[in-house]
């Protein structure tokens, strides 16, 4: 007994050295090297600056291009929230019919659904398409991308989850005179919390970190989101490393907040379809 305890320990332990290792070290890389002057920086070692200037350095990305910085952020914040409140409504309903109603449809509607994981998106179709409805260069052709880019993975986390909700619930909201969409919206979708925190934050935190699809689909300094602004401190031929590693300081805080206050819900929403019952 008392070994099985002293082996589970030291893996615990070596566990979180691991962890330690893995996350700490490149998050403390990131703000030794925005704490440095140009010259210091440039070097990218991991080493204390001869000069401490955090706050110099937070303070020139925040002014540089006319305070793009907070355009950026503003930007990816409209872009997150909408495009991420499309995924959760309409993963939850798809989710729900998928799970609740068999048909022979299913099997063609579950191998889009996989097809969507898998297929790379198509960038000049989908620009063509873009400036063919006028959505090229706008937030809401912006969103409709990322919302579609990101509807597969959450309708297999909806429709494993559904698949744990008794019938029965269903059945007696039916009896009680509830229809279909106050049966969604008012016996269904508040049991479904633990997956919608879930989808919420991990698909906040990869529509926040796109940069390709913005890139592509949003170009533009008024439109501009947070990963494009990486391009205002390194060119051809001159990289300030240390405003563009306090800019990535800037960039990596809201997801590691986000992680640190949902990491049990995200945990409890991906695993509670493995096991039905």
């Amino acid at each position: 007994m008392k070994r099985a305890r002293t082996a589970a320990w030291i893996k615990g332990v070596v566990a979180i050295v691991v962890s330690a290792v893995v996350f700490l070290v490149p998050f403390v890389f990131v703000v030794l090297q925005a704490s440095k002057n140009p010259a210091d920086a440039s070097n990218l070692t991991f080493s204390l600056p001869t000069q401490w200037q955090f706050f110099k350095n937070l303070g020139d990305v925040l002014a540089t291009n006319n305070g793009i910085i907070w355009r950026a952020f503003v930007n990816s914040a409209v872009l997150t929230v909408c495009s991420v409140a499309i995924m959760v409504v309409l993963a939850a309903m798809v989710g729900y019919v998928l799970s609740r109603k068999v048909t022979r449809l299913n099997p063609v509607i579950n191998f889009f659904v996989l097809a969507g994981l898998i297929v790379p998106p198509a960038v000049v179709p989908t620009i063509w398409l873009l400036q063919g409805v006028g959505l090229f260069k706008t937030m809401p052709g912006m969103i409709l991308i990322e919302a579609t880019f990101g509807l597969s993975f959450c309708i297999l986390l909806f429709r494993a989850f559904v698949g744990t909700i008794p019938r029965e619930l269903d059945e007696a909201a039916v009896l009680d005179g509830a229809g279909a969409i106050r049966l969604f919206f008012g016996v269904v979708l508040p049991l479904l919390r633990p997956v919608i925190v879930t989808v919420i934050v991990v698909q906040s935190v990869a529509v926040f970190n796109d940069f390709a699809g913005p890139l592509y689909f949003l170009p533009g300094d008024e439109n501009a989101t947070v990963q494009q602004t990486l391009y205002e401190f390194q060119g051809q031929n001159l990289s300030f490393y240390n405003l563009l590693f306090m800019d990535i300081l800037l960039i990596t805080i809201p997801p590691l907040v986000a992680y640190i206050f949902f990491n049990r819900q995200i945990v409890a929403g991906l695993t509670s379809g493995a096991v039905k019952g």
